[in-house]
């Protein structure tokens, strides 16, 4: 455990950070199982659901919590399986 004033309070910031980071990590992988589940057909629109699905990674993305590249990638691979079960149903 944290000694110093300055490592306590860095301590605490560390906490807060992580709670919001994860939480908006489980938002991403949840938005993007909504897609795939959507895509293969299971249930929901699988376009809007990819639609969602990029808001909540540029977001995501836009805070820091994964990478402007890793991002763009997951949205990329997302958008071309959509695409490839809109246009064979």
């Amino acid at each position: 455990m944290a000694n110093h004033k300055s490592a306590k309070k860095r301590a605490r910031q560390d906490q807060k950070r992580r709670a919001r980071n994860r939480r908006i990590n489980g938002g991403v992988k949840t938005a993007v199982k909504t897609a795939r589940s959507a895509i293969a057909g299971e249930e929901g629109d699988a376009i809007e659901a990819a639609r969602k699905a990029e808001s909540t990674i540029r977001r995501a993305a836009s805070k820091g919590i994964v990478s402007k590249k890793q991002a763009s990638r997951r949205v990329s691979r997302l958008a071309r399986a959509a695409a490839s079960a809109s246009s064979s149903s």
